[in-house]
């Protein structure tokens, strides 16, 4: 299947489906090795197969792999995202979760060791940043806009501002709380 290097002018944005998914390995990372097909709220699927990664993930590399993988996966996921995001039309489509699960395995490569309920506060606050953005992330997802290479950068911006926040806020309760 040849897909176009950028949509036509006046073109309908394309949808992306299981063929899609494996019609470029790009699409298969930036849609989250499937998750991001969810029909209903894919950036939160993204995000718990972020989760779950991560866990797996920690118990084969050692912290400071796992800090070579987030680089590595970064770059990975500007590449992914930019050309995904190119084939469907859709300068920030919402079945892209690269930038859920790299921004998540930050937060959580940074916030470990926690117990499953700080976890789970950590995907909610996540969620929370990363849906409604508030304040800096809604900064962050307005300054990188369109496609090529800033507008892939832009797909990932905003959810590293979203995973600041929830380490600002889950560094806070540490303080003043526990």
């Amino acid at each position: 299947m040849t897909l176009p290097a950028s949509p036509p002018p006046g073109a309908a944005p394309r949808r992306a489906d299981r063929a899609f998914l494996f019609s470029h390995p790009a699409h298969l990372i930036a849609l989250g090795f499937g998750s991001g097909l969810a029909p209903k709220a894919p950036g939160t699927f993204g995000t718990l197969w972020g989760w779950a990664s991560f866990l797996l993930l920690q118990e084969l590399l050692w912290p400071a792999g796992i800090g070579l993988l987030l680089l590595a996966s970064t770059a990975i996921g500007w590449w992914a995202c930019t050309l995904t995001a190119r084939h469907l039309g859709v300068s920030d489509p919402g079945c892209v979760v690269w930038d859920e699960v790299v921004a998540f395995w930050l937060v959580l490569w940074l916030a470990m060791p926690m117990g499953w309920w700080a976890q789970l506060a950590a995907f909610a606050l996540f969620r929370f940043f990363d849906a409604a953005k508030p304040g800096p992330v809604r900064w962050a997802d307005q300054s990188f806009k369109g496609f090529g290479w800033r507008g892939g950068w832009g797909i990932l911006f905003d959810d590293f501002v979203a995973a600041f926040c929830t380490l600002l806020v889950l560094a806070l309760w540490r303080f003043w709380v526990a």
